[in-house]
């Protein structure tokens, strides 16, 4: 490798995964160039965050990155690391702001186990709005009887202002904001992403409720749309826009196969119900892209307090390790892509194969054992054994 690939560590035992995956898959293979970041919590909170900024301007010079899950802290989080001098903010939320990106996530899926859904057939891709709303809005708690106005004061002097509610007690308040460059990136980003793709694309919010908020993203989609429009006729993939409940009553009966764009927090949420549904959080696939066609991979699961807890006692963890390595061999194509280095997009299809190879045979961590048909014979193992199932399928004599 010549160029490097941003690595952004992480926390817990996606942390722990994350070393164990790079010394016996990757490094015995590749010669591997990084430019690492620390993005863990104790880290993030050393350096007031400027790490997680940091990271994120790496990614948007290099055009490649891989992330280990983080720790987005709450107040539990604040007393389990007295340490914190704050709630830092989620770093994935500052990453896409800077990267102006779009998430794309996909489950992995294996023939041994069979969709929630009894109807689906193919994945379903979650694209996720990756700025604003909830993820950039102000706060405050009154405690007395009075109003809210909401203002906006232009740079030319003019104002606008709207009473948000009376209130006539104590009463709990949010201000949130998109930015119209930022609605557009995502909608050329979606339709760019279905026409590489060869997929449908399926766009939902509530502007039946949300008139001016929700109904912009919409106005900006339909227009948006028109430079895509003879793409997707040539293609034959069609754009669908319904609301968010109708798509979600749609999607339990489709046979899936498409791209599904959310909101920020609409995708938040439904990436989750899909990958539960096709199996298991541990097997999706994520993506931010930037609309300047930057990419940063990783896992779309969280950091695995549980089992954690349970490492630091010296237990042994079955934790499912897939989408990370997924995640890596994401990063690892995407490298080998950009830098006309097809070796290094071989060896990550491999590792790819390698993995699922492992599956089929029916070796599995065991919250994938515990969803297999009852007539496959899955055997359980723990996170390092499941590795090293992997690790010699990828050595000679393997794959």
């Amino acid at each position: 490798m010549t160029t490097p690939i941003v690595e952004m560590d992480g926390d817990e035992m996606t942390r722990i995964l994350w070393q164990l995956i790079k010394d016996k898959l990757i490094s015995p293979h590749v010669d591997l160039s990084t430019d690492y970041y620390d993005l863990s919590l104790q880290n993030r909170n050393k350096t007031q965050d400027q790490v997680t900024v940091d990271s994120a301007n790496a990614t948007k010079k290099y055009g490649v990155a891989v992330k280990c899950a983080t720790i987005t802290p709450n107040r539990q989080r604040m007393e389990e690391y007295p340490e914190l001098t704050e709630m830092w903010k989620s770093p994935n939320a500052t990453i896409r702001s800077i990267l102006d990106g779009t998430v794309f996530r996909t489950p992995i899926t294996i023939g041994c186990i069979k969709p929630a859904v009894r109807s689906w057939e193919r994945p379903i891709t979650i694209a996720r709005h990756a700025y604003g709303d909830v993820y950039k809005a102000v706060e405050f708690i009154t405690d007395e009887p009075g109003e809210c106005v909401m203002t906006f004061k232009g740079l030319s002097g003019a104002e606008q202002s709207v009473l948000v509610q009376k209130a006539a007690g104590p009463a709990v308040w949010l201000g949130q904001h998109n930015l119209d460059s930022s609605i557009r990136s995502f909608a050329r980003s979606c339709f760019q992403y279905a026409v590489d793709s060869r997929q449908d694309l399926w766009f939902s919010t509530k502007d039946t409720i949300s008139k001016k908020y929700d109904g912009h993203f919409k106005e900006v989609f339909d227009d948006e749309f028109e430079r895509y429009k003879e793409q997707f006729e040539k293609l034959g993939l069609e754009y669908f826009y319904t609301l968010i409940d109708d798509a979600a009553a749609r999607i339990m009966r489709s046979k899936g196969g498409y791209i599904w764009a959310c909101k920020n927090y609409d995708g938040d949420v439904m990436s989750d119900m899909v990958s539960s549904a096709f199996g298991s959080l541990a097997m999706m696939t994520s993506v931010l892209v930037s609309p300047d066609g930057k990419y940063e991979f990783e896992a779309a699961h969280g950091t695995v307090t549980r089992h954690y807890y349970r490492y630091l006692r010296g237990e042994k963890t079955s934790t499912n390790p897939i989408a990370t390595i997924f995640a890596w061999t994401g990063a690892l194509k995407k490298r080998g892509e950009l830098d006309d280095l097809p070796e290094l997009s071989a060896f990550a299809q491999t590792l790819e194969a390698a993995s699922l190879d492992t599956l089929s045979a029916g070796v599995m961590t065991s919250d994938l054992a515990a969803l297999a048909d009852a007539s496959f014979e899955a055997k359980t193992v723990d996170s390092q054994e499941f590795i090293d199932a992997i690790a010699e399928r990828i050595t000679p004599g393997g794959l």
